[in-house]
């Protein structure tokens, strides 16, 4: 599947929601988890301001990629951050979009702590 590197460098990113674990089935309550590492998977909504547009992204991120205490408003650092574009049909209408995949998610705020260990 294609993926996009995206640069954050010249953009300001904030929280904007608190890390969430990700749902693969919204029936079962069953967890996202990682195909290749096996890892659990979190969403965090971030603010993205780059080029006097602001959007809002849901990242999704490895459990162990996170920093702790992420509140709303916090500034993050993205880490490896991709975008990957999607199409799906579902009852016979079509659906696209971009997700939105990073490595780490980490706190820029003095004095914040590290992601945790893998």
């Amino acid at each position: 599947m294609r993926q996009i590197p995206v640069d954050t460098s010249a953009a300001t990113v904030m929280v904007a929601q608190p890390p969430q674990p990700k749902v693969k089935d919204r029936r079962t309550g069953e967890r996202a988890m990682d195909t290749e590492t096996g890892a659990a998977l979190s969403t965090v909504d971030v603010m993205f301001a780059a080029n006097g547009a602001v959007e809002i992204l849901s990242v999704t991120v490895p459990e162990s990629g996170i920093s702790e205490d992420l509140v709303m408003g916090t500034p993050v650092a993205l880490t490896g951050l991709i975008a990957r574009p999607w199409e799906n049909e579902f009852n016979g209408q079509k659906r696209h979009g971009i997700a939105f995949r990073a490595v780490a998610v980490t706190s820029l705020a003095a004095g914040a702590s590290q992601p945790k260990a893998a």
